[in-house]
């Protein structure tokens, strides 16, 4: 049951007896998506509908970052936030959370052809520091936290209907192996003025849009590749 709701090398420390999981990532990327028009979209559907429709999406999105192998965090009413797994450098990370990306509008795009609604989704990332650690004492949840992840959201909700819009830092991280179209410097809430990206197809010479190779880190693992206090 706890696989089901918690990473896999958090359960490894939950099994060893750790009761305070706490990690320290210098760099990770982190994903939030979102359908675009939803709340419009929700009044012209029944209950049943709007479930029916989201489940049919997110099942989708966590078959996904199985293959890929990405953490699912959560989902928010419509949002879907997801991080890369620190178990490879953080460039390589980075590329593989945009390649989850873009099978998520490739999935998006099968599940609106079994629906009578035309769906598009909008993407953001970020990377940088982060703390992610183990909440709650009735239900469980490992939930991510720090300016990084507030700049991932405000990449999705600032950007445009099927376009990943990722900031100067995730650009920074996967310059060699997507082209990327500078949108320019922008007002974004709570952040000021922002450089940021629409990532474009990936480049033939270093394109990385496959799953994973490696494994999940174990809870030993984890302490050599962040900072870890129980």
């Amino acid at each position: 049951l706890l696989s089901n709701i918690l990473p896999s090398f958090v359960v490894e420390e939950m099994k060893a007896g750790v009761t305070n999981i706490v990690h320290e990532y210098p760099v990770l990327t982190v994903l939030f998506a979102d359908v675009v028009g939803f709340t419009s979209l929700c009044a012209t559907m029944t209950p049943q509908e709007t479930v029916h429709m989201l489940n049919l999406l997110f099942n989708e999105f966590d078959r996904l970052c199985a293959y890929y192998g990405i953490e699912k965090i959560k989902t928010i009413g419509d949002a879907y936030m997801a991080m890369g797994i620190p178990n490879a450098p953080p460039e390589d990370v980075a590329v593989r959370v945009v390649g989850f990306a873009m099978a998520m509008r490739e999935g998006l795009d099968r599940v609106a052809r079994r629906l009578p609604h035309k769906l598009q989704v909008r993407i953001g990332l970020n990377s940088g520091p982060v703390v992610a650690g183990v909440i709650g004492s009735l239900k469980f949840a490992y939930d991510v936290w720090g300016d990084a992840v507030n700049s991932a959201s405000r990449m999705e909700s600032h950007g445009a209907p099927g376009e990943i819009h990722v900031t100067a830092a995730t650009a920074n991280l996967i310059a060699g192996r997507y082209d990327l179209q500078r949108r320019g410097t922008i007002d974004v809430k709570g952040k000021g003025r922002m450089e940021t990206f629409f990532v474009g197809p990936p480049k033939s010479s270093g394109a990385v849009c496959q799953r994973r190779t490696t494994r999940q880190p174990s809870a030993a693992s984890l302490t050599s590749s962040a900072s870890a206090s129980h």
